[in-house]
């Protein structure tokens, strides 16, 4: 598979604020109402979010390292990089191979020892592609406002 890890861009930011996910992922559907705020935090470079593009120029997913990788309620007291990442609906299920992109180029391109994913609890699926990639889990927490649990991984590099 041939991906690129690109500083994403407003127009991938409005495919992405667009895509639209089956129950039970549709909780990653991003809200029309806080539209403009889900696009100023997209571009906003302090969160660091990256467009993940096929060989053909496809947008096929979306990454970010550092703040965009946090949820509200976690301890992130400890040093690592932050990893966050989201697909294309129709390629959910597929995340490994995507992982593994992210995970080489977060890991390359902050010189970074120690990674940390936080993922929601219900996901198994997605906790499962970490953990073949040598994550573990570290902490469970209840994200602030909601009380969604959340559960953090980690995994030195």
């Amino acid at each position: 598979m041939t991906l690129n890890v690109r500083t994403l861009e407003k127009q991938h930011a409005l495919v992405i604020l667009a895509w639209r996910y089956p129950p039970p992922y549709d909780r990653y559907n991003f809200e029309a109402h806080q539209f403009e705020a889900h696009l100023r935090d997209l571009l906003d470079a302090q969160n660091a979010f990256f467009a993940l593009i096929n060989a053909t120029g496809e947008l096929e997913g979306f990454c970010s390292f550092g703040l965009g990788g946090r949820v509200s309620g976690g301890d992130y007291r400890a040093e690592a990089l932050d990893i966050g990442m989201g697909l294309r609906p129709d390629l959910v299920g597929q995340g490994h191979r995507y992982a593994q992109v992210v995970v080489a180029y977060g890991s390359q391109r902050y010189e970074a020892t120690q990674l940390r994913v936080t993922i929601s609890a219900f996901n198994q699926r997605a906790q499962r592609v970490w953990q073949r990639l040598g994550f573990k889990q570290v902490e469970k927490f209840f994200k602030t406002n909601s009380g969604e649990t959340f559960i953090v991984m980690t995994c030195a590099v």
